[in-house]
């Protein structure tokens, strides 16, 4: 577990590493995250999300996405889920706005470092149904992987971590995996690297506060996407 967290660490510092030679983009993410248990095996989540445009210009991206979660373990889950995502864009005085719905499938796996900090593993595959852009017919149809790392790490030595300060720790990795054609032509699709300051309030809820580092790729250039990110998580 020692050699995944360093390997995430790696992950997380690499990336930034190329700032400066890309197109720099800044905008900042609300995020509520929320899993609720009804039985041993049974359960859902949900999360909410809501994007700024470059220079936190207006309110560019909102993102619901409900799931039904099945429990193997206390460390094992799979989950079916749908997500809806609206996407407004402001370029030279035109408005637009784009639809987006997708079906998902995971895989969480989630283990200990020590004691106290955890280490979570996620796969995701997503479905992804474009609309239409406002007065455009471009709708389409695309399948993306999602590889997730995040580590929890309180800063205080415990024994069980229900209360206290804590680093989080994330790294993401999207590929296309089908019409990647009709996405960005590549396969590699974009990167995420972040890293926060959270309190955890009680065992059931945590805040933080953090960076987060996205690496986008498209048809014809990539860009980072500078993002300060404030997030809530409960559970029950």
């Amino acid at each position: 577990m020692k050699k995944s967290l360093a390997l995430l660490l790696l992950l997380s510092t690499l990336v930034p590493c190329k700032l400066f030679a890309q197109d720099n983009r800044f905008s900042g993410w609300a995020a509520l995250f929320h899993s609720q248990k009804f039985s041993d095996k049974w359960g859902m989540s949900f999360d909410a999300q809501f994007r700024s445009a470059d220079h936190y210009d207006y309110l560019q991206n909102v993102l619901l996405r409900p799931s039904v979660n099945y429990y193997f373990d206390k460390n094992k889950m799979a989950a079916l889920g749908y997500a809806y995502i609206a996407t407004n864009n402001h370029a030279n005085g035109v408005e637009t706005f784009r639809p987006e719905s997708r079906i998902w499938e995971q895989i969480i796996i989630n283990t200990k470092i020590s004691k106290a900090a955890t280490l979570q593993h996620r796969f995701r595959l997503e479905q992804r149904f474009l609309g239409n852009t406002t007065a455009k017919n471009d709708h389409y149809f695309s399948q993306r992987l999602r590889y997730f790392a995040r580590a929890v790490v309180p800063l205080k030595k415990t024994e069980a971590f229900t209360k206290g300060t804590f680093v989080a720790l994330q790294n993401e990795a999207f590929a296309n995996v089908q019409n990647n054609h009709k996405v960005n032509k590549h396969f590699f699709d974009q990167n995420r690297a972040y890293v926060a300051l959270g309190y955890r309030l009680h065992k059931k809820a945590d805040i933080e506060f953090g960076y987060l580092n996205q690496f986008v790729q498209q048809t014809a250039a990539t860009y980072f996407n500078h993002v300060l990110q404030a997030a809530i998580y409960t559970r029950l």
